[in-house]
């Protein structure tokens, strides 16, 4: 059911790291990247080899994530510029939201069969929107919290200045209950 890892993937992390340095320097060319990866393979006495090919798809899976960040890092700044002004809860939302869309992008694409479904993966993932939803569950209640406490301190304030104007305790409590949505 798992694909087998790709001759890139399975580069050692500091020979992965210098291809990676390779790629994003726009003197080196694949061919260029793909020898001097291979010498430093068979420097280190390591059997394995990589292809121009393997480089190349390894360049295009790199290129296509980048481009993806780069892109969700766009529509983030966009948002976040968009929510400055806004209650820092709202940036928490969105970031929540794109967490999510990204959880089921993933889902999707297992469920396509575009990725192997390893049951790591599952469990991770599981985990991730578990955490988000009860993240997303305590913002909302923390929010209602603020937002009950924010009227009923507004309440008061108009409750002691209109005591000092002389209105009947009635009217007065008809007021408080219209601010705080009692009865309404």
């Amino acid at each position: 059911m798992s694909k087998q890892q790709s001759s890139v993937d399975r580069l050692p992390p500091d020979i992965r790291e210098k291809l990676q340095e390779l790629l994003r320097d726009p003197r080196v060319n694949q061919l260029e990247a793909t020898a001097r990866i291979n010498a430093i393979l068979e420097d280190e006495g390591l059997p394995e080899r990589v292809s121009k090919s393997a480089i190349n798809r390894y360049s295009l899976k790199m290129d296509k994530v980048g481009s993806r960040l780069q892109q969700s890092r766009e529509i983030a700044q966009m948002w976040i510029g968009k929510l400055g002004a806004e209650p820092q809860g709202e940036v928490g939302k969105l970031l929540n939201e794109m967490v999510r869309t990204l959880a089921f992008e993933a889902t999707m694409n297992m469920a396509d069969g575009d990725v192997d479904v390893e049951p790591k993966m599952l469990k991770d993932l599981a985990i991730a929107i578990e955490r988000l939803e009860r993240a997303a569950s305590t913002n909302q209640k923390r929010e209602e919290e603020i937002r009950k406490k924010t009227l009923a301190e507004a309440a008061d304030a108009v409750e002691k200045s209109i005591e000092r104007k002389g209105l009947s305790d009635e009217t007065v409590d008809a007021i408080k209950k219209r601010i705080l949505g009692i009865g309404v």
